[in-house]
């Protein structure tokens, strides 16, 4: 084996994607039982609803082309109708706010009919689910893998395609400089840390009542909440961002029943009863999260390829992913642009 990509997420796949059609030999390796890393689309009934990313935007022209390469219908998010604000006490305020995404750009079928089309598109015996990579030993001959399940995958090079500090979970052999490895733990988890909830519903009454369904509040459980519904036809969906740290939202049924109640007190009593509320809480996830994650960010990260984290193994040990892309490092569009930066360097074998 030439390169094992280690990580099913979208840069992971973009990067088996493009070796694929170059016939290079690879193999990708994702941990979790399903690809597409952090990019997870719920489907109830006829709707669609992302529980991790949902957006790009206007000027990323690399998820732009690949969306259309890939024949995938774009529309803008709701925005229309007045904004919704919470102040600490619960009291509610109509068309003030500062939480619309208008212009914003979503995929009919969700994010997910993204990574899908990708996955999909590999043959079966170069792609390999529910395989995660405990330790990577390098020796004369190459590097070894070491899977959860005892397996071995040996390989010229690795590229690591997931979070820098879920990487450091990986025992290497020989050890990586202590630099490295500190550069690694430093690189936030771009919305790791976070809880999405999607509440669903048959009729998008916000609208008729002339809301656009984009509130902030003060109060909580959500922060901000936006229309998550699809372009046409139901189920329709407001989906929101958890502000309660980590540690307050283990209980999930009390988490739920104070989602419930602040939808009613922003949009009316048929927001306090969706037909189904899903809650993702990404903090939990053990393919996304560390501790070090669990601290709240405060504003967008700078993302890079530390000097640190270049060159390892004599040029044999790559990482990508968005967070080490430096141009659109976070977004969907900083995963495609790791993966681009990582082909660039790798050998045409």
């Amino acid at each position: 084996m030439n390169t094992l990509i280690v990580g099913g997420g979208l840069s992971g796949l973009a990067l088996a994607e493009a070796m694929e059609a170059a016939g290079q030999e690879y193999l990708l390796v994702e941990a979790r039982a399903r690809f597409g890393g952090r990019i997870k689309t719920a489907l109830v009934g006829d709707g669609y609803f992302d529980l991790g990313p949902a957006w790009f935007w206007e000027g990323q022209p690399r998820i732009a082309a690949l969306v259309a390469r890939l024949g995938l219908e774009v529309f803008g998010q709701y925005a229309s109708g007045a904004l919704t604000f919470e102040d600490a006490q619960g009291q509610v305020q109509r068309g003030r706010g500062f939480s619309s995404m208008e212009g914003s750009l979503r995929i009919n079928g969700g994010l997910g009919a993204l990574t899908e089309q990708l996955a999909e598109a590999l043959p079966a015996a170069r792609k390999r689910a529910g395989a995660a990579v405990v330790a990577l030993e390098r020796g004369a001959e190459g590097i070894t893998a070491r899977l959860s399940d005892g397996s071995t995958i040996e390989a010229q090079r690795v590229v690591l395609a997931l979070p820098p500090r879920i990487a450091t979970r990986i025992r290497f052999s020989p050890a990586l400089p202590d630099a490295t490895t500190q550069a690694m733990e430093a690189v936030p988890t771009w919305m790791a840390g976070q809880a999405k909830a999607v509440a669903i519903y048959e009729r998008a009454f916000w609208r008729e009542a002339g809301q656009s369904g984009d509130a902030t509040s003060r109060r909580g459980p959500m922060v901000e909440i936006h229309d998550a519904s699809p372009e046409s036809g139901g189920p329709y969906a407001l989906f929101g961002f958890v502000g309660v740290p980590p540690e307050g939202r283990r209980n999930l049924d009390v988490l739920r029943s104070h989602i419930c109640a602040q939808l009613g007190r922003l949009f009316g009593p048929s927001a306090a009863q969706p037909a189904q509320l899903i809650v993702k809480d990404w903090a939990a996830d053990p393919f996304t999260a560390t501790d070090s994650d669990l601290a709240p960010l405060f504003a967008h990260p700078v993302y890079t390829l530390p000097a640190t984290m270049r060159g390892l193994w004599e040029g044999n040990l790559h990482f990508a992913g968005t967070e080490v892309a430096p141009q659109f490092g976070g977004y969907a569009e900083g995963a495609l642009e790791a993966a681009e930066a990582v082909l660039s360097v790798l050998p045409h074998d």
